[in-house]
């Protein structure tokens, strides 16, 4: 089963990086996660100032830890997401439904 994880990545001046820096660090990123497997998956990542926080599936911290020695990114802090909220979470029954929602999307992968 995969587990959602939000992955911190300390890279000063990440958000001054051009089209072409990207581009080159999502191909990166690719061909290893195309090594690694269907165990591990990105989602999206989220660029700032001097961090670049990225969404994973993966079956473990571990093959997150990989990824990053793997690519030659850092993985600063790798943390578990143990369930998702947004405004309609307000609802009980739609934060229910969220909840089922994460789970078949984590076993669909």
């Amino acid at each position: 089963m995969l587990k959602k994880y939000i992955i911190e990545r300390n890279v000063p001046g990440a958000g001054a990086s051009s089209a072409e820096q990207i581009e080159q660090m999502t191909a990166k990123s690719n061909s290893v996660l195309a090594k690694l497997g269907p165990k591990i998956q990105w989602r999206e990542s989220y660029v700032t100032d001097d961090k670049i926080f990225c969404v994973y599936m993966a079956e473990n911290k571990e093959l997150i830890k990989e990824h990053a020695r793997l690519s030659g990114f850092p993985a600063d802090k790798i943390t578990e997401v143990k369930t998702v909220m947004d405004p309609t979470t307000e609802n009980l029954e739609n934060f229910q439904n969220k909840a089922k929602e994460s789970t078949s999307e984590t076993h669909a992968h």
